[in-house]
């Protein structure tokens, strides 16, 4: 298993008492496959996902990512945790306007200390494999909604994580361009052996996902398999 969240109980202070964003939540995702959170605005989606990158710590249960127990770690040995194995994929892409496609990754290699003669490789190896080797110098504003949502898939990849996060992929995307940004996930996912959790609240394309859970309330209520694809 690569990602697995253990009776999982976060917290937010509200007025006087307390809010509960996630309350009791277990949750296992084993490498190469592919598991949809969906649920309304407020449900707990965000507070998941925030948990399992470790950039919250909940009030009880534990967060284990890659073999790692993360309950006892200091901020910088979770960062570096996150760095070495958590790819994010933010909603926005939120892209270096002044960087072409390939830059965009090799700065993620060069935070690491990743080489720049294989920063550069890997680099390119997954431009090709989201389908924009022939983009590989152009920059956000040349490119397509779907393409720049292409990069920052992309990007999440480029350390070679055990765990991807993806937020809301397809919320600015229409019909066509969300459907293929699924199959790219999903296609990914099996590939390349990552634990993949995606939230969203679209459930347009919960086919290309291997299975789907329900947040309502911060609770899993709803727990189904579905066909890959």
């Amino acid at each position: 298993m690569s990602l697995l969240l253990d009776h999982v109980t976060l917290t937010y202070p509200d007025g006087d008492g307390r809010l509960t964003a996630l309350d009791d939540v277990s949750l296992d995702v084993p490498a190469g496959r592919l598991t949809a959170v969906v649920g309304p605005s407020g449900s707990g989606k965000s507070s998941l996902l925030a948990v399992a990158a470790t950039l919250v710590t909940p009030d009880s249960g534990r967060v284990v990512v890659a073999g790692t127990e993360t309950g006892s770690l200091s901020p910088a040995a979770k960062a570096g945790l996150r760095r070495e194995h958590i790819g994010i994929v933010f909603q926005q892409p939120n892209l270096l306007p002044s960087l072409s496609a390939l830059e965009q990754l090799q700065v993620m290699a060069h935070l690491s200390g990743r080489g720049a003669g294989a920063a550069r490789e890997r680099a390119l190896e997954l431009l090709d494999a989201v389908g924009l080797a022939d983009q590989a110098h152009r920059r956000p504003h040349q490119l397509s909604g779907g393409q720049r949502q292409r990069v920052n898939i992309a990007r999440a990849l480029m350390n070679e994580p055990s765990v991807l996060l993806v937020d809301e992929p397809t919320s600015a995307l229409d019909h066509e361009r969300g459907a293929a940004v699924m199959e790219l996930l999903g296609r990914l996912t099996a590939q390349r052996g990552t634990a993949t959790v995606l939230v969203t609240h679209d459930r347009t394309h919960l086919g290309r996902a291997d299975r789907t859970v329900t947040v309502v309330d911060g609770r899993l209520t709803q727990d189904t398999a579905d066909v890959a694809v």
